[in-house]
């Protein structure tokens, strides 16, 4: 079945480090979220409403109108295991919402997986469009011309003064959310990480995890996004993150070359540490290995361990996952079974690629 590469394989396309900035920015993201006019949103309709909903936008890609994605694959969730819906989720292939509510949801996934549309989510639709290092604007372009074609073909909840609307008040407006995710070590061994953070929030952005609302930032991995898509077009708020992201990477990387210059000796001992730590440990959670292999990504970087792969890195931050775990090693895992296998297979990766 199709759908069983995509959760079988940990690393996307987007992942492979290959974008500008790629040393501070993992990826760049732009979601539009939209909704069908006279149709209840996906929270307050019933099964047959939300099943109607899920056929009719299937139903654009079985029009083949999407056909300049590539071979495009459509997967209705209730098709999938909660381990395979883990899977995706911690791929950034589908949110967390839409996993816990798919009894009439939906993905359609462009081959690479840079391209993510999920139905009957928070909203009835939600184009997700995901390219490697800093690329606001490629992401934004990929996600209008999605959108174009959507619109086209469906009658868009619209309001002239409001705009676009959606089931959360806070996504009114243009409906885009524009963000970009970020390792940021050096800002946060220099103490200069709240300060910047501090002066983000000030100018209408949010922080978040790596696995965007509610998720801890753990691993130095930081999502800054906009907050506000009432009052402001859509290039004003791809501009105004761009603008504001590239004074984060010009901050970090200014963090990185004093570390090197003032501290080289130290940040080498705690990056070596770490890769011996990670090479030799029987077990580990997740925690400890987010910030190893944060420690062991900024060492890539600064040319501190220039064996490390960092294709190899992006992988480990998905296959190091619960979900993934389990779905590699084929069985139900107890914390300390994943703590176990995660140390098995960080000490394999890195043996491998380095």
């Amino acid at each position: 079945m199709a759908k069983r590469k995509f959760v079988k394989q940990a690393l996307s396309q987007w992942m492979n480090g290959e974008g500008p900035d790629s040393e501070v920015v993992i990826s760049s993201r732009v979601r539009i979220a939209r909704n069908i006019r006279n149709m209840p949103f996906p929270l307050m309709a019933d099964p047959s409403r939300s099943q109607s909903v899920m056929e009719q936008l299937l139903g654009v890609a079985e029009s083949g109108r999407l056909n300049g994605l590539g071979k495009i694959e459509q997967i209705r969730l209730s098709e999938l295991t909660e381990l395979e819906k883990l899977v995706l989720v911690e791929k950034h292939l589908i949110s967390p919402n839409l996993a816990n509510e798919s009894r009439n949801g939906a993905l359609i996934l462009s081959p690479n997986e840079d391209i993510s549309v999920m139905i009957n989510e928070e909203d009835h639709l939600r184009i997700q469009c995901l390219s490697s290092g800093f690329q606001i604007h490629e992401a934004w372009d990929s996600a209008s011309k999605i959108d174009d074609i959507f619109e086209e073909q469906v009658d868009y909840a619209f309001d002239e003064k409001h705009g676009y609307l959606t089931s959360c008040p806070t996504n009114v407006g243009t409906g885009i959310r524009v963000s970009v995710m970020m390792h940021l070590p050096a800002l946060v061994m220099t103490g200069q990480i709240n300060r910047i953070l501090s002066a983000v929030t000030q100018v209408g952005l949010a922080v978040r995890g790596l696995y965007g609302e509610g998720s801890e930032a753990t691993g130095n991995l930081f999502q800054v996004s906009n907050q506000i898509t009432l009052g402001q077009s859509e290039q004003e708020i791809i501009e105004n993150l761009f603008q504001v992201a590239r004074q984060m990477i010009e901050h970090e990387k200014s963090a990185r070359s004093k570390l090197i210059s003032e501290s080289r000796l130290r940040v080498e001992d705690r990056v070596r540490r770490s890769f011996g730590i990670l090479s030799h440990a029987m077990i580990i959670d997740s925690k400890e290995a987010s910030q190893r292999l944060s420690d062991i990504r900024l060492g890539a970087h600064l040319g501190l361990l220039p064996e490390v792969n960092q294709i190899a890195l992006n992988e480990l931050l998905v296959s190091t996952q619960p979900g993934f775990l389990q779905m590699t090693f084929g069985e139900a895992m107890s914390p300390e079974d994943r703590d176990r296998s995660r140390a098995e297979l960080i000490r394999s990766r890195l043996a491998t690629n380095s």
